[in-house]
Formats: structure tokens, sequence, C-alpha cells
């Protein structure tokens, strides 16, 4: 059915475009768009839905550059289909699945796997990351041709950094000859070790061992020398400290092709967060102190952190609820960060709608060498209607993911995702 938009704004970062008017969706396209008012539709079209956006905003569909979807093996946590649900929910139209499965995805198989199933749940496309080693060990280079071939556009051992540096230089230089990044988890295990939260005041107080930023820091130190080295496109996923930002600040300058993204938990909270030993505040890397999440926020505004993403660990009720020091690492996102992030960085004036929408939708896309997704006339309709003004509480009984293990239930955000199109296709209606 063809879908007119009235009085809506537009704000596509892809082709600049930013304007109020109509747009009109056929045949999974966008047919039309312009300012003020949509021309006639001829006897024919009496069936065209009409929707008014004032209000309202249309934008190019998210795309997340970090999802844990668990299945195979841990599909009690979540699956391919729940959490792609998750993902139509929070205004993606393209996700990252990450390899970190029972068994790893390792293997051409796994590669179809995750795009095979994620075509049949129609929420989202999934895009496969593969493991650089296998079994995510650690110790033996996968071979990435075969696994390119089959659909993966990304290599990487997730959580798991890489401590082989001779091993990670060969990767990269594999990762060129294919043109696909790497992605490196900064954390040095070596110093990490057996650490709940960040090293501080806070652990001192609580009790708790710490992840000192150190181990961050020279991760990221590393991996930054070995893509001057190698050419290599190297992502760095959610940074947390500010000594990061300035490695990666530096390089960028330098020339070095790095990239870096945030989270919306990192940019909201700090470990002072921790101090009732709630769990939904445990993930890795963790939450880090104040300063380190105003360099966050300084590094989104000036291009150093190139996108935002959800970060989206599930576990299960009964993992979570384990102490503090026991309960596993990581919080549900998909369906909360843009609200989150609108409400931290949008609504406090920090950034402006058009640049969260390219740090969530066009830049994460550009950083795997995708096409973003525009809103120009002959592309496909691939898109999030926003509410920017909307104020809402998050509650359990609202979240399509199975996971619960968020920190944001029970807290009003402002900002809403009110429907998500794939292909002209509604995925989500926050109405329906």
């Amino acid at each position: 059915m063809k879908k007119i938009y009235e009085k809506i704004r537009v704000l596509d970062p892809a082709s600049d475009i930013d304007l109020t008017g109509h747009v009109v969706i056929e045949d999974g396209k966008i047919a039309a768009l312009g300012e003020g008012p949509a021309p006639a539709p001829a006897p024919a079209d009496d069936a065209a839905e009409q929707i008014d956006g004032t209000g309202l905003v249309m934008a190019p569909g998210f795309f997340d550059l970090r999802t844990h979807f668990r299945e195979p093996g841990f599909e009690d946590a979540e699956t391919l289909h729940t959490g792609s649900a998750a993902a139509a929910a929070g205004g993606y139209t393209d996700v990252l699945a990450m390899p970190n499965t029972r068994p790893a995805a390792d293997t051409p198989g796994a590669m179809l796997l995750v795009r095979e199933r994620g075509d049949r749940a129609g929420y989202a496309r999934l895009h496969p990351a593969a493991a650089l080693t296998r079994g995510m060990e650690g110790s033996i280079m996968n071979e990435f041709g075969d696994l390119v071939d089959a659909g993966a556009v990304a290599i990487t051992d997730d959580a798991n950094w890489v401590a082989d540096s001779g091993l990670m230089r060969h990767a990269m230089e594999y990762s060129v000859m294919l043109g696909v990044p790497v992605i490196s988890h900064p954390e040095d295990a070596s110093l990490s070790r057996d650490g709940f939260m960040h090293e501080g005041s806070w652990s001192t107080r609580l009790g708790l061992r710490g992840l000192p930023a150190a181990a961050e820091v020279s991760a990221v130190a590393r991996d930054i020398e070995l893509a001057r080295l190698t050419g290599a496109r190297l992502h760095v996923p959610h940074v947390t400290c500010g000594a990061s930002v300035q490695l990666i600040r530096a390089a960028r300058a330098q020339g070095v092709q790095v990239t870096a993204e945030t989270t919306p938990h990192h940019i909201t909270f700090t470990h002072a967060d921790c101090r009732t030993y709630d769990t939904h505040f445990k993930m890795k890397p963790p939450l880090r102190s104040d300063d380190d999440r105003l360099a966050l926020i300084e590094a989104l505004q000036d291009g150093t952190i190139s996108a935002i993403a959800s970060d989206h660990a599930p576990h299960t009720v009964t993992a979570k609820e384990r102490t503090f020091a026991h309960a596993p690492f990581g919080v549900i996102g998909l369906e909360t960060a843009f609200a989150a992030s609108h409400d931290r960085l949008v609504v406090n004036g920090d950034l402006s709608l058009g640049r969260l929408i390219e740090l969530m939708s066009t830049a994460p896309a550009r950083i795997l060498g995708k096409s973003p997704a525009t809103l120009s006339t002959g592309s496909d309709a691939d898109l999030v209607i926003l509410d920017p003004a909307e104020s809402w509480e998050v509650s359990e009984g609202d979240l399509r993911s199975k996971g619960r293990n968020c920190p944001w239930i029970g807290r009003s955000l402002t900002g809403r995702v009110r429907s998500t199109l794939l292909g002209g296709r509604e995925t989500f209606n926050c109405g329906a």
C-alpha cells in the first residue's frame, strides 16, 4: 500500500536533506519527497494511507555496530528472531552480529546461518562478523577469504583482545586485501583479569576488584600502531576512557585509518552508579569516571568518535540476579539506544538531532564500507519515524528482547521510536 506522510520533518545526513514536507512511499521505495503538501492523489490512489507527521521526524534506518544475539548456543538469553525484533523496535534496519556464540562464528556456514535466519525473521538485515581466530581462542588465525565470501563484513574476536601482536599484524594485513575492517575490543586481559568494575574510588569503597583504565588504553595504543604499520581499517568498539580518546584523535590526525564508537550507557552513567551493587550496571568495558564520560561526549562532538552502538548483550534473569561479582557482564540496549542518546545528548544541547542520526545510521554503515541508507527519491524505504518530544518510561513489558538486563528500566526518557520500515514494510509500530 502507498503511504503518504504529510507535515513531517525529513532528516537525512547521507543526502544532506533537512526539510519539512511530504514523503510518498510506494513499492518499497521513496517515490517522492519535498517541501509542502504532497500533490493531490489520483482517484486510483484513494486507498493510500495518509499519515499526519506533525511533530515527527523521518530518518534513515539505524545501523548497529555491536549486537550479541546469542544464537546458536545461548538461546535462553536471546535468539536471532527476538534480537531482530528488538532491533526493529529500536529503529534499526541493519545490525552487525558478533561471533561470540557457541560454537563461535568462525565458519562460512555460521555466516550463512546468521544471514538466512535474519532474513526469515524479517525485522532487520543481519550482517555477520567473523571470528578472527579459531574458536575465538586467540591462537590460530581463521581463513578470512572464505568467511568474507560467505557474507562476513568484519573480523573480530568480540570481547577477546588478541594478545599475540604478530598474529594481529597478519590479520590486519589480510583484512586490507579483503577490504574489511578489524574490530578489536580494547582490553589487555593481563591487566584487567578478575576485575568487576572500573578501578577507582568506588571499587575501593565497594570492595570489588577493579578493571584499570590502563587495560583499555594500552590495547588501543598497540592496535593503532599495528593499523599504522599495515594500513588496515581498525575500528575500536565501546571506547570508555579519555586517554583512549586522545590516542584515537591523534592517530586520525596523522592519517591512521581508525574509527571508534561509544555506547549510550557510557555517556550517561559512571562507576558511581555501581554503588548499590545493581548488576544492570555491570558491563565490560566498565562504567568509568565522570571525566571520562565528558571526554566521550566531546569526542562525539568533534568527530573523534564516529558512531554510537548499542552493545546489546542480553542475559537471562537468573544470571543477572547473582551477586555483582558473579553476574555476567553486559546490558541490553537496542530498544533504548536512540531514546537514551537523545535524552542525554540532544535534550541537553550537546549534539544536534541531525548529528545523532548520523552517529546511529550513516556513519556506522560507512565504517563497515557499506552504502548508508538514504531518503533520496528512488532509494529503498529503510527508515525510522521518531518523536523527539515524547517522554516515556521504560518498562519490562515493552521490551521485545528476551533480556531484561536494562539499566533504563523505570527511568523516563525523552525521544521515542514510533515506527520502523524495512523496504517500505513496517517492522515495528509503537502503537501496535
